[in-house]
């Protein structure tokens, strides 16, 4: 079964939020998550298990040797880029840093074509020369993955002007972490997006460590909501661990640029399970600390909670979708060990001059 499509948000939804600033003031409110239908908690759960299983499948096959180079992982973090898909529409764009297997995915790419890339293969989406930290899409709105931190900030602040100046309704969403929210182009596209009043959401997800340093010895304002105050821009603080936050925060955000307003900044509060790529051990925090979010805050949980004690949903049926989940994964990975490597004379095409 392929990933489900984008679709257009409903009319009418509650908002929610943990705590937000949408007012030009910056004056917070509190409200309680809204509910999903069944329908709804059913392709959230799809779509985040489905991240969570290749992105386990990633982590194996680079110990295995098969993924060489830099791997970041997305687990843990997999509400954020489904509720934010599912408010969004046909033709807005997507742009990010080099986590970005899961953003990809919930795009809709294909996980053959993801996971070759990983492997260097031919059949990759960047044709197996661009691996984990490149990967690009046009026919599914997906600029990048970007290796230099930050720097898709301002090349998302440049999709926005181009649909700003084709008066085309379409919206740029640009996710960057919490240690690139205090990189200086940052800022500088800040004030462009807000100047020229480009329709541009500008996803923070704050999870908590950056490369390896906690946000409160490395940034003297921890509530990134507020980092657009000085250009006007409003912004939330939203629960990145609850699917039904984030799609209702990306809701109010999105119309926001829909209508015309500006950009608009929602700081995820979310959590990677993993360190900041393979090659760290994440020895900066407890194992008390990451098995206690686990516990208490797994994204994927709570919908699979809520299936089951308020849509009745049995235990056989998440089973079926968790082996629909790993058949895909399964057969992307076999794709991409046996898929051929590129060819010598790609070496020379798609250089820039």
């Amino acid at each position: 079964m392929a990933v489900a499509a984008r679709k257009t948000t409903s009319a009418g939804r509650a908002s929610t939020s943990v705590k937000s600033t949408a007012s030009r003031s910056g004056s917070k409110k509190n409200s309680l998550p809204q509910n999903f239908t069944r329908d709804e908690d059913v392709r959230a759960y799809r779509e985040m298990l489905l991240i969570r299983r290749f992105e386990e499948k990633a982590g194996q096959m680079y110990g295995m040797g098969l993924i060489g180079g830099f791997c970041h992982l997305y687990i843990g973090q997999e509400a954020v880029v489904v509720g934010m898909e599912m408010a969004q529409k046909d033709g807005d764009q997507v742009i990010t840093s080099y986590r970005d297997h899961g953003h990809m995915i919930a795009c809709g790419m294909d996980p053959k074509g993801v996971m070759a890339e990983l492997t260097g293969r031919r059949g990759g989406l960047s044709k197996g020369k661009g691996g984990s930290m490149h990967m690009f899409s046009v026919e599914k709105q997906f600029y990048g993955g970007h290796g230099i931190v930050g720097a898709q900030v301002p090349l998302g602040t440049g999709l926005a002007f181009a649909n700003r100046y084709k008066k085309n309704g379409q919206v740029s969403i640009v996710y960057f972490g919490d240690g690139a929210a205090n990189q200086g182009q940052v800022y500088e596209s800040f004030n462009m997006a807000e100047l020229w009043k480009l329709p541009v959401v500008y996803v923070i997800e704050n999870n908590r460590y950056a490369m390896g340093t906690s946000v409160s010895r490395a940034s003297a304002q921890t509530d990134f909501s507020k980092r657009g105050i000085s250009f006007n821009i409003p912004g939330e603080q939203v629960d990145g661990m609850d699917v039904r936050a984030v799609r209702d925060a990306a809701d109010r955000a999105i119309q926001w640029c829909r209508d015309g307003k500006g950009p608009y900044i929602l700081e995820m509060q979310t959590y990677r399970y993993r360190g900041h790529s393979m090659s760290d051990p994440a020895k900066y925090r407890s194992k008390d600390e990451v098995q206690k979010m686990r516990e208490e805050h797994d994204p994927i949980e709570q919908v699979r909670a809520r299936l089951l004690k308020d849509w009745k949903l049995s235990e056989d049926a998440l089973k079926a979708v968790d082996a629909e989940v790993r058949d895909i994964v399964n057969e992307a990975a076999e794709f991409a060990t046996n898929d051929p490597e590129p060819d010598p004379s790609e070496l020379w095409t798609d250089i820039l001059k």
